[in-house]
């Protein structure tokens, strides 16, 4: 821990399980720091005295159970009562969190990332993450041992609840996002759960709603968390579809706050799809604030098309869900996400939140009688080409002179007509490259060029 200054990245803080960072002592000192910094600012008044609390939830990594009760053990200590509620996707413990009016919420899960993985992160009393600004606080105190010193004791120990009702109202939670005049009786409805935090409520949520529910992947065992299963792996509810002749398919990455679809023909439907689906609905219900739908510089330029076509802008961000909701926040927009599948319906939640996500396509298409490969087809996009690298280090990217003259050759020979993306992945000793435009062949045969010479300097 000494030698290291930095533990938060992109979306809290991350790594292989039981290796610094994501180890049982830095998760004692971040609930320690956290139950400081939340009991001297919580979001809530405290007129009374009682202790302020902290809700945690995880995914279902065998790791959990290690970071959890360390997790306790550190925001115990600091007088700060910790509120358990086990596995639950992430837009659970969000709202859980302002549900329960705590003061902070703490996930632990690696979202997509390998069942060795683990991460910690962060949210708000009102759901929301937490800004650069606390993160670095909470680092700070995690390094420089300005509260090691406070020590309650007696009564003034906090204490660890475990909220058994957790499931029940995240359930209920989801529904309303779904209009109470419609069911989902006609639809036959495939889901791969990844073996992660949605394997009970997801299914849950759709048979109280009235589908006919096929479920694969939904027995964590610890260890086999988004294994060959789930959104990393989507050739897998391709394939179920097929096979049970659903009307659709749902599949989440391990902490769900994700989510793809498949339509009746087996093909995959991304983020991208997703949002202008819901984005041009949204407008022509007039419920799209700023007549605006807010995408990173990931997203497919065919969005700006389909969106203007229909009388609407799209607004980029930088990579990550952080940077979107920070943009929706500060300029009031409502529908936001990644061509991940990461989206953000801010009329219903504070976070992305696969399964809302997931009901907003569900409703269009029982309101409007079209399967979604019709519906799908508002989105044209243009050919993309994407590779994800593993690196040994991260340097600088305008460092690597070679790759960056590379970069500005095949900038020329777009034309104008697409674009080059290269960065850090922020979660993953990973490099991304993006290449977008007209010939798929061209740009594909560019992409290997990159690859090859990026490989080269920094593979892993």
């Amino acid at each position: 821990m000494s030698g290291q200054r930095k533990l938060f990245g992109t979306d809290g803080v991350r790594g292989v399980a039981n290796i610094d960072p994501v180890t049982a002592e830095t998760a004692l000192k971040l609930g320690r720091a956290a139950a400081h910094i939340f009991s001297n600012s919580g979001g809530y008044p405290n007129h009374t005295g009682d202790r302020r609390k902290i809700v945690i939830g995880k995914d279902t990594r065998l790791s959990g159970y290690m970071l959890e009760n360390a997790m306790v053990a550190g925001i115990t200590s600091l007088g700060v009562d910790a509120l358990v509620i086990g596995p639950l996707p992430t837009p659970g413990v969000a709202f859980i969190t302002r549900s329960l009016r705590a003061d902070a919420g703490i996930v632990l899960s690696a979202s997509h990332n390998p069942y060795e993985d683990n991460g910690i992160k962060f949210f708000r009393h009102d759901g929301y993450k937490l800004d650069d600004k606390v993160e670095k606080e909470i680092e700070n105190l995690v390094f420089n041992g300005e509260i090691e010193n406070i020590r309650p004791t007696a009564t003034k120990i906090g204490k660890a609840t475990r909220i058994d009702d957790a499931l029940g109202r995240y359930v209920e939670f989801a529904k309303q996002s779904f209009p109470r005049g419609r069911t989902l009786e006609s639809l036959r409805i495939a889901v791969d759960c990844a073996n992660g935090a949605a394997y009970k409520s997801t299914p849950c949520i759709l048979r109280e709603l009235g589908a006919d529910v096929s479920i694969r992947h939904n027995a964590p065992n610890g260890t086999n968390i988004n294994a060959n299963c789930g959104s990393t792996h989507p050739d897998q509810i391709q394939h179920f579809v097929k096979e049970i002749h659903a009307d659709i398919g749902i599949t989440h990455d391990g902490d769900a706050d994700r989510v793809l679809l498949c339509d009746e023909n087996g093909e995959l439907v991304d983020g991208d799809e997703i949002m202008v689906i819901a984005a041009i609905d949204f407008l022509k219900n007039n419920r799209l604030d700023g007549n605006t739908l807010v995408a990173t510089i990931m997203s497919n330029y065919g969005l700006d098309e389909s969106l203007a076509a229909a009388g609407g802008k799209v607004l980029r961000t930088n990579v990550g869900d952080r940077y979107v909701i920070e943009a929706m926040l500060r300029d009031g927009h409502n529908v936001g996400g990644e061509q991940s599948g990461h989206m953000i319906f801010r009329d219903y939640a504070t976070t992305g939140d696969g399964i809302v996500s997931a009901l907003q396509i569900l409703r269009i298409m029982t309101e409007t009688g079209k399967p979604l490969s019709e519906l799908k087809k508002v989105l044209k996009k243009y050919p993309q080409a994407q590779r994800n690298l593993k690196v040994r280090d991260k340097p600088d990217l305008e460092s690597l002179t070679d790759v960056q003259a590379l970069l500005k050759e095949v900038e020329q020979k777009l034309n104008g007509k697409g674009r080059v993306l290269l960065r850090y992945s922020g979660t993953e000793p990973k490099i991304r490259l993006l290449i977008e435009g007209r010939d798929q062949a061209e740009i594909n045969t560019q992409a290997d060029r990159i690859s090859a010479a990026l490989q080269e300097r920094i593979g892993a």
